[in-house]
């Protein structure tokens, strides 16, 4: 029977020893070949948490990996990224030997220390994105990240001196904005599947501005209109943001000026009645919404049609 609580695995080291790994050559950094990979099967724990960075190409058969309700089965290569502190699940079919071939790189948050990347890494949200919203790369975009990774381990495999934590870290650097530019490759080239997103995404927040929602719960927020769409909220905006050139946020803010103009220039109500339908608890920050996205006050606006 497996525990219910995550295993944390709180270093590389413990990671290569759970995983049949002989001792890393390097206490923070680490490149692991998948096919070296041992599995214990029936006594695999049933979830984990780690508290380093996982950037993973992976092609594997007969497993399915997991965050919280989403899966994906890996019978195709993509590429994944994990932060610290995520919970993470594995499942093995039943009486099956999964097989696996991939890489991954595994860097502990103290490698970056005191170094521009170990704030510069928060700005790639797609460490935050749900594993079914994984990155699939072509087989030029998986040759260029594998010569990245293959960079990264000779460079620690060879004598440390002064200069290889500059030189790691510059290619980390160089394999997260070609991941970037992959993801915004991957926003555009899946249209069809993107652009549904798009649809339900106007769809739901027409149907929200037409109730009586915003006045019961007031504007939506991004992390509600994601869960309805079954992504998460930065995947969302980064899609959006690709497709469009606005954030989730935009687009909910967008909706709401529209309504407002809707009510201002066929209505008599005032402006703090608007505000109060619109979601608004007080007039004053609906009216400085409005002049932000118009150059205009609600009143000016009302004024317009007269």
């Amino acid at each position: 029977m497996t525990n219910s609580t995550p295993t944390r695995i709180k270093t590389i080291a413990e990671f290569h020893r759970l995983r049949g790994l002989p001792k890393p050559e390097h206490p923070l950094i680490s490149v692991v070949n998948l096919e070296t990979v041992v599995h214990s099967g029936g006594n695999e724990p049933a979830s984990f948490i780690q508290d380093f960075y996982s950037i993973s190409i992976k092609r594997c058969l007969l497993t399915k990996y997991k965050y919280g309700q989403q899966e994906y089965d890996f019978d195709e290569g993509v590429m994944f990224f994990m932060a610290p502190g995520q919970v993470f699940k594995i499942e093995v079919e039943p009486n099956s030997t999964p097989k696996r071939s991939g890489w991954v790189l595994l860097v502990h948050p103290d490698f970056l220390w005191n170094t521009a990347l170990a704030k510069t890494i928060k700005q790639y949200e797609y460490f935050d994105y749900s594993v079914h919203e994984a990155l699939f790369l072509s087989d030029k975009e998986e040759t260029a990240i594998m010569g990245i990774m293959q960079n990264i381990e000779q460079e620690y495999q060879s004598n440390i001196d002064q200069f290889s934590q500059n030189i790691i870290i510059a290619q980390l650097e160089l394999l997260l904005v070609h991941a970037d530019r992959f993801y915004h490759r991957q926003f555009i080239t899946r249209k069809i599947t993107n652009h549904k997103i798009l649809n339900r995404l106007e769809e739901l927040l027409t149907n929200y501005f037409n109730s009586d929602d915003l006045v019961n719960k007031g504007l939506p927020s991004v992390q509600g209109i994601a869960d309805k769409l079954n992504v998460s909220p930065n995947y969302l905006s980064d899609l959006l943001k690709a497709l469009t050139g606005q954030s989730t946020q935009q687009h909910i803010h967008d909706k709401l000026i529209e309504k407002a103009k809707e009510r201002l220039s066929t209505t008599d109500l005032s402006v703090s009645e608007i505000a109060y339908e619109l979601g608004f608890e007080h007039s004053q920050s609906f009216s400085k919404l409005f002049k932000a996205k118009t150059n205009l006050s609600p009143l000016k606006f009302r004024q317009s049609f007269n």
